[in-house]
């Protein structure tokens, strides 16, 4: 079972990382296209859990006519704006998106990028439940905790195509002195779990959502809400 990381330790750490210069490329922006493939091409609604300074939001708000974008960093939230200001059909809030009131059956689309080791998982996936529409989509994007010999050949495969990865994006090998630091003192607040209790809380939660291991140290849920579906169209 997941728990839920104290809001005002984590906010501090995302303060402060979210005032970093623009790094170009991060794991996490290498998965935006899979995930991307699996959101419907138009939406009415779409909503982003932990959306940081709003790259990916940006990229829903082009597929959806309104986009809620929550963060708990004032700052995250603050910079998302700023580079978010051509695109008016998204609605930033600052938000604990284990506490937020989600509206029931509201979202065609909700997406959450390296976000939920933060948060109590089952208790998220029942208001994911609840607050996507029949048919909608959920597209999560988040680190594991290696765990047996499938995990260690994964990391050992990563290493390097990170670091080239990187280098052919940035020009660099390593982030900025100040990144680097900046993630240093989050890392004591990062909980992961591994691949086979995030497949056992699907399995519970999420009956037939697809669990996938990629490079690069993340894992990808992908679910579609079709029990409500199925009963509408009985």
């Amino acid at each position: 079972m997941t728990t839920h990381d104290p809001p005002s330790t984590v906010q501090e750490d995302f303060d402060r990382i979210a005032v970093l210069p623009p790094a170009g490329w991060d794991t996490n922006s290498h998965y935006h296209d899979y995930l991307l493939k699996y959101i419907p091409v138009h939406c009415i609604a779409a909503l982003d859990i932990g959306c940081g300074t709003g790259g990916f939001a940006r990229l829903l708000a082009g597929r959806s006519e309104r986009v809620l974008a929550l963060d708990f960093s004032p700052m995250m939230i603050q910079v998302a704006r700023e580079k978010s200001a051509a695109f008016p059909n998204i609605a930033f809030q600052l938000a604990d998106a284990v506490t937020y009131d989600l509206p029931d059956d509201t979202f065609d689309c909700i997406a959450s990028i390296a976000t939920f080791h933060h948060l109590p998982m089952e208790e998220m996936f029942q208001k994911i439940r609840r607050a996507l529409k029949p048919g909608g989509m959920l597209t999560i994007l988040d680190l594991y905790q290696p765990q047996g010999l499938g995990d260690l050949l994964s990391s050992v495969i990563s290493v390097p195509l990170h670091l080239a990865i990187r280098l052919t994006k940035t020009g660099g090998m390593r982030q900025s002195a100040a990144a680097r630091e900046a993630w240093r003192r989050h890392a004591p607040n990062d909980h992961y779990l591994t691949l086979r209790e995030i497949r056992q809380i699907c399995a519970a939660s999420l009956p037939g959502a697809r669990v996938r291991r990629h490079l690069m140290w993340r894992y990808s849920v992908i679910w579609r809400k079709v029990e409500d579906l199925v009963i509408e169209q009985e």
